[in-house]
C-alpha cells in the first residue's frame, strides 16, 4: 500500500498517527503546537521525530543527569553531529557511536553496513577525516544457525562497508548470550582528527543562504525507519525489510572527500548528515540549532525513482546524503567541488530567519510548522517513565557460591574457558578487516585497546569499547560503573591517559517499569563514575525496544573510551616480552564469580551480583600502570577480565603468535582455587617489569598506596603452570584460543 493510501485506509488523520507510532496524546500536542491538523506529510515528519530513535524523548531527561561538559570537551554532548576532544597542536578528536540493532536484525549485511556508513558521515559532516572504526556486537549462541548467518552477515557488512571506504577497523568487542538470539546488537563507532578552524557545525543561519542536499540521489529505501527502530522485534518484523536502507561505500568515499575540499574552501556554514529522518531531520535540527527557518522546494531534490511524493522524499533514508548551507554567492564553486567527485550538489531551498520550515512539492506548500515543533528541547515530549526494580534480581542474587561444586579438574575447566566464544581470540572477525589502512595503526585488534597515531605529531590516541551486559543484567548500577572503568583499564594498559566517553545505550522496552529501572540505574552508574574519572560524555545513542517475544536483550551500556597518548615512546602492549621478566599483579584477588565467564560456561548459570568497585582504588590501580610505564619501568600491561587471572595470564603468553611465552605462576591467595583462578574481581592489572627494575617499581605502588605481588615469571618453557592447579602446553592453549569461533564458523 503506497503512504498516500494508508491515508484514504483510516477513518482520521488521528487513526493514522497511532497507526504512525505517536499517541492520541501526543496528536493532541502537534495540534497545540501548529494550531491546527497536521498535514499528511508534517504527520509523517512528527511521526519519525518524535519517534524514541530521534527525540529520546522516554531518555533524555535520564541522560541530562550525565557529566556532558568540561575536560577537554571543546563542545557539549548533543550539541552537534558527534563529541569532539582537545588533544592539543591544534587538533580534536570527533568520535561517536550508534546502534543499527533492529535494520542487522533483518538484513543483517546491509544493517551493519549502513550502520558504519552512518557512524562515518557523523565523524566526517564534523570537518573530520575518518581513522579508525570500532564495533560492539551482541548475538546469540553460536551454534545455531539463525545466529551464525546473522553474525556472519553483520561482520561481512562492517568489513565490505570499512574496507572500501578506506578506514581501518581497529577495536571491539564481541559476545554471544542466547536473550540476543532474535535481537542482536550492532554498535558502530568512529574516530576521525580534525583541525580547530576546520570544525564545521551542524547549524543553519545566514538569512537567504543556499540549502544545498548533497551526495546520492534519494530512492524509496529507508523510510520510516526511525519508527521501526522504536519498536519490538516481532514475528512481523521481516515484512519490515524495505525500511533497511542500502549503503555504497565508494559514493561514501567520494562524498567524504568532495566534503572536506568543500569546507576547506570556508564557504561552508553548516552540514549534517540525512541519517534516520532524512531531509525530515536535517532541515528541522539544522534551522533549530541556528534558531533559523528554510524554505524548501523538494521537486528539486535528485530522486533516483519516478513518481516518489513529498511523504516519500521527506522520509527517506537513502543513504551518503548530506544538507548543506552554503553562503551566499558561493554555492557555484561548491557544486563544482561536488561535480569533480561525480556527486549531486543542488541547491533546494535558502535559509529564512523566522523559525518555520516551509516545504512545497509541485507548487504546492505541503509543510508550514516550526522548525523546532520537531525536536528535542523544542517541541518533542519528554517522558519520565515509572521505574521499579525488577523482581528477577531477587532470586539470581539468592546464590552461595561455596554450594557450587568445584571441578575435578581444574586444567578442565580452564580449557572450556579458553575457548569460550566470549574469550577465545575474535580473529576470524577481524581478520576480514582492513585494519591497517592509512598505515597509522600502532596496537591492532586481539589486545586491551588499539592505538593509532597522529601523523604529523608524536602523539597517539587509544580507543575501546567494553560492557559486560550480565553484570549490568545482575547489577544495572555497578555494571555500568564498570563497564566504566574497565573500558578506563584498557586504555591505561596501552599507555593512555582516559580523557572521554561516548556511549550506545541497548535496552529494552522503557515503557516496562522494569526496564525503565535498569536503564536509570545504569545512567547512573556511568555518570559516577565518568565524574570520578574526569571522563565526560560527549554523546552517543540510546537503543530502545531490543526486545522480542523471548524477551528483552540484557541491558547493555557500551562504552566508548578515548585515551591520549602524550608520547609515542609510551605505547605499550599485552603480551609478555622477555623470558625472566617478572610477573606483577597490580590490585588485590578475591573470590567474586557472580556474573562470570566461569559460572555461565562451566555450569550454565548467570547468577550472584555484580564484582565489586572501589573507584579510588581503581583510579590508583590506574595511576600505578601509567606512572609505570612513563617511567619505562613495565614492559607489558594486561587488564585481568572476563575469565579471571588465568585467562588473562594465557592471553599475556600467546597475544603475540609469533613468540609464545611461558609463565610460571605462584598465587598465595587463601581463596578457592577455581574462585581464585576464574573469578572476575575488578581493578586488576597484569604488568612484567625486568628484575632490576623492580625496587623502582615498587616504590611507584608504595606512593600510589596500591596493593601489588609479584606473582611469578616469563619462562622460556613453552607451558603456562599456575600453583600446582594448571599445567599446559602453551601450544594447546593458543590452538584453542585462536580457532574456537573459527571452527564452529566452518560447520555447516
Amino acid at each position: 500500500m503506497s503512504y498516500k493510501a494508508q491515508v484514504e485506509s483510516v477513518k482520521s488523520m488521528r487513526e493514522l498517527a497511532i497507526e504512525l507510532g505517536l499517541t492520541s496524546e501526543e496528536y493532541d500536542r502537534i495540534i497545540e503546537l501548529i494550531g491546527r491538523e497536521p498535514t499528511f506529510e508534517e504527520l509523517g515528519m512528527f511521526s519519525v521525530m518524535w519517534s524514541e530513535h530521534c527525540s529520546y524523548k522516554n531518555s533524555i531527561a535520564v541522560l541530562k543527569t550525565l557529566p556532558r561538559s568540561g575536560g577537554r570537551l571543546l563542545v557539549s554532548a548533543g550539541e552537534e553531529n558527534a563529541g569532539l576532544v582537545d588533544i592539543g597542536d591544534g587538533l580534536a578528536v570527533a568520535f561517536k557511536i550508534e546502534s543499527h540493532n533492529h535494520p542487522s536484525a533483518i538484513e543483517p549485511y546491509q544493517g551493519a553496513a549502513t550502520g558504519v556508513g552512518g557512524i562515518l558521515r557523523d565523524i566526517f559532516t564534523m570537518g573530520a577525516r575518518p581513522i579508525a572504526i570500532l564495533d560492539s556486537l551482541r548475538f546469540g549462541d553460536l551454534t545455531e544457525p539463525r545466529v551464525k548467518y546473522l553474525f556472519n552477515g553483520v561482520v561481512r557488512g562492517i568489513a565490505d562497508y570499512g574496507n572500501s571506504f578506506g578506514c581501518p577497523t581497529v577495536a571491539g568487542e564481541v559476545y554471544f548470550d542466547k536473550s540476543y538470539t532474535q535481537n542482536p546488537l550492532v554498535n558502530a563507532m568512529a574516530v576521525g582528527i580534525v583541525k580547530h578552524d576546520e570544525i564545521v557545525r551542524a547549524v543553519a543561519k545566514g538569512k537567504g543562504n543556499p540549502v544545498l542536499i548533497v551526495g546520492s540521489s534519494t530512492g524509496r529505501d529507508g523510510i520510516h525507519g526511525a519508527t521501526f527502530a522504536s519498536e519490538e522485534i516481532s514475528e512481523e518484523s521481516e515484512s519490515k525489510r524495505p525500511s533497511v536502507q542500502v549503503g555504497d561505500p565508494f559514493t561514501e568515499k567520494l562524498l567524504l572527500e568532495a566534503t572536506l575540499e568543500a569546507i576547506k574552501t570556508g564557504y561552508v556554514v553548516g552540514i549534517q548528515d540525512m541519517g534516520a529522518a532524512g531531509i525530515t531531520c536535517s532541515t528541522s535540527e539544522m534551522s533549530a540549532r541556528g534558531k533559523s527557518g528554510m524554505a524548501i522546494d523538494l521537486d528539486l531534490v535528485p530522486v533516483r525513482e519516478k513518481g516518489m511524493s513529498a511523504y516519500e522524499i521527506l522520509l527517506s533514508e537513502s543513504q551518503e546524503r548530506m544538507l548543506m548551507v552554503v553562503k551566499k554567492g558561493f554555492e557555484d564553486k561548491i557544486i563544482e567541488i561536488f561535480k569533480k567527485w561525480d556527486l549531486n550538489a543542488v541547491v533546494i531551498g535558502y535559509v529564512t530567519d523566522d523559525g518555520m520550515l516551509k516545504i512545497k512539492k509541485d507548487g504546492k506548500l505541503v509543510v508550514d510548522i516550526p522548525a523546532d515543533s520537531l525536536v528535542v528541547g523544542g517541541g518533542a515530549p519528554v517522558y519520565y517513565r515509572e521505574a521499579k526494580e525488577p523482581e528477577y534480581l531477587t532470586e539470581v542474587r539468592k546464590i552461595n557460591p561455596y554450594e557450587i561444586p568445584k571441578p575435578d579438574d581444574l586444567n578442565e575447566a580452564f580449557l572450556k574457558l579458553i575457548s569460550s566464544p566470549n574469550i577465545a581470540s575474535k580473529e576470524w572477525v577481524y581478520q576480514q578487516y582492513d585494519t591497517m589502512v592509512g598505515t597509522n595503526t600502532v596496537v591492532l585488534p586481539g589486545g586491551d585497546a588499539a592505538v593509532i597515531r597522529i601523523k604529523g605529531t608524536n602523539k597517539a590516541i587509544s580507543v575501546k569499547t567494553d560492557c559486560n551486559a550480565r553484570y549490568v543484567y545482575l547489577n544495572p548500577y555497578r555494571g555500568a560503573m564498570i563497564a566504566v572503568a574497565e573500558s578506563a583499564r584498557n586504555v591505561v594498559c596501552t599507555g593512555a591517559e582516559p580523557v572521554a566517553i561516548t556511549n550506545c545505550l541497548n535496552f529494552g522496552n522503557p515503557y516496562k517499569p522494569e526496564i525503565f529501572w535498569q536503564f536509570k540505574e545504569a545512567v547512573r552508574g556511568m555518570g559516577d563514575a565518568c565524574r570520578f574519572f574526569n571522563t565526560p560524555v560527549t554523546g552517543g545513542n540510546v537503543s530502545f525496544y531490543n526486545e522480542s517475544p523471548d524477551g528483552a536483550v540484557y541491558p547493555t551500556p557500551v562504552i566508548g573510551m578515548l585515551g591520549i597518548i602524550d608520547d609515542l615512546k609510551y605505547i605499550t602492549t599485552a603480551n609478555f616480552k622477555s623470558p625472566g621478566d617478572l610477573i606483577v599483579l597490580l590490585g588485590r584477588n578475591t573470590d567474586e564469580i557472580g556474573g562470570s565467564e566461569y559460572l555461565a560456561r562451566i555450569y550454565n548459570k548467570v547468577l550472584g551480583d555484580a564484582p565489586g568497585i572501589d573507584l579510588d582504588l581503581e583510579k590508583r590501580v590506574q595511576r600505578t600502570c601509567l606512572d609505570g610505564i612513563r617511567l619505562g619501568l613495565i614492559k607489558s600491561a594486561h587488564d585481568v577480565s572476563d575469565g579471571g587471572i588465568a585467562v588473562a595470564l594465557a592471553e599475556c603468553c600467546m597475544i603475540d603468535k609469533e613468540n609464545l611465552l611461558g609463565c610460571e605462576v605462584e598465587l598465595k591467595d587463601d581463596i578457592r582455587p577455581d574462585f581464585l583462578l576464574f573469578g572476575e574481581g575488578q581493578s586488576r592489572i597484569i604488568v612484567t617489569v625486568e628484575e632490576g627494575n623492580l625496587k623502582k617499581f615498587e616504590e611507584i605502588c608504595f606512593k600510589n598506596e596500591i596493593p601489588y605481588a609479584v606473582i611469578g615469571v616469563v619462562s622460556e618453557g613453552k607451558r603456562i603452570k599456575i600453583n600446582d592447579w594448571i599445567d599446559l602446553e602453551i601450544e594447546k592453549v593458543a590452538d584453542l584460543y585462536y580457532n574456537a569461533i573459527r571452527r564452529i564458523m566452518e560447520v555447516i
